[in-house]
């Protein structure tokens, strides 16, 4: 993630000048041990399956990621000119650790990975976003999901 002060201009300003929303609920909530945590993850590098269209520079959308998908079928279509893409170029789980998620249910860390895992595209105007938030949310929540590793680009 690149530094404020490093991002040339004009997005140096524009990023600066960006609302982020303020919610008045409560966001953190007790819950089970992580033993019996259900898992997804929320990435913001806008992955796609390999032949699918790439996300649109500022999308608000959020796309579904099936646990299914092998790692060789997925791309990411994140575009910026401060992303740095050779950590992901040689591992994926840079940007979606689903390796390491199996690897914590095996190990009887978490209780479950979830089947599905969703990415929306990084650099987007945040109140763009809020309808992508709430589907997410629900998703999340109707397939019983206690828990969220977000993997931010």
């Amino acid at each position: 993630m690149a530094r404020l002060e490093d991002i040339p201009e004009p997005t140096r300003t524009a990023v600066a000048n960006l609302s982020c929303p303020s919610f008045e609920t409560t966001p953190f909530l007790n819950g089970p041990p992580l033993s019996e945590r259900r898992v997804a993850i929320v990435s913001s590098a806008a992955l796609i399956h390999r032949g699918d269209k790439p996300f649109p520079f500022g999308s608000g959308e959020f796309r579904a990621v099936p646990g299914s998908w092998s790692n060789n079928e997925i791309l990411v279509s994140h575009v910026s000119i401060n992303f740095d893409r050779a950590g992901y170029q040689r591992d994926l789980n840079v940007v979606y650790p689903i390796d390491r998620l199996r690897e914590f249910a095996a190990e009887g860390v978490i209780g479950s990975v979830a089947d599905t895992h969703y990415t929306v595209m990084g650099s987007t105007d945040p109140g763009a976003m809020v309808g992508a938030a709430d589907g997410m949310a629900a998703a999340l929540i109707a397939d019983h999901c206690n828990a969220v590793v977000l993997a931010p680009v």
